[in-house]
């Protein structure tokens, strides 16, 4: 291959910006933490960027305001809790260091991390 063709080709490549995590109509379904991980950490430039992160938070949300309603809450966050961007960084963080949970149920490592994270004393 000629130098430059080499070139003009990597020139091409530059163009075209590979996306870090695309999202699938699949992610949708929630069926591992793997695909609610994917929804949260949607890069702006996908085209389904808006529907991700409201979905991701959506998801995150509803499963914390269902354990709020219950009689005995499996976590106790701190008093002020953290805004919902932080905590659910948190979880993206935690869950990416815990490969092991990526083909479970998401809303299971949801509440793992939460338990783990502000357990109730």
């Amino acid at each position: 291959m000629s130098r430059h063709l080499a070139t003009l080709l990597f020139g091409f490549a530059l163009l075209f910006p590979v996306a870090a995590s695309a999202v699938t109509e699949g992610d949708f379904q929630v069926k591992d933490t793997q695909s609610l991980i994917n929804l949260c950490t949607a890069p702006p430039n996908d085209p389904l960027y808006g529907e991700a992160i409201n979905f991701c938070h959506g998801y995150l949300v509803g499963a914390v305001h269902y354990d709020r309603t219950t009689s005995a809450p499996l976590f106790c966050p701190p008093d002020p809790p953290p805004s919902r961007n932080d905590a659910i960084e948190r979880f993206i963080t935690w869950a990416k260091a815990h490969p092991q949970y990526m083909k479970e149920v998401p809303v299971e490592t949801e509440f793992r991390f939460l338990t783990e994270t502000w357990p109730c004393k």
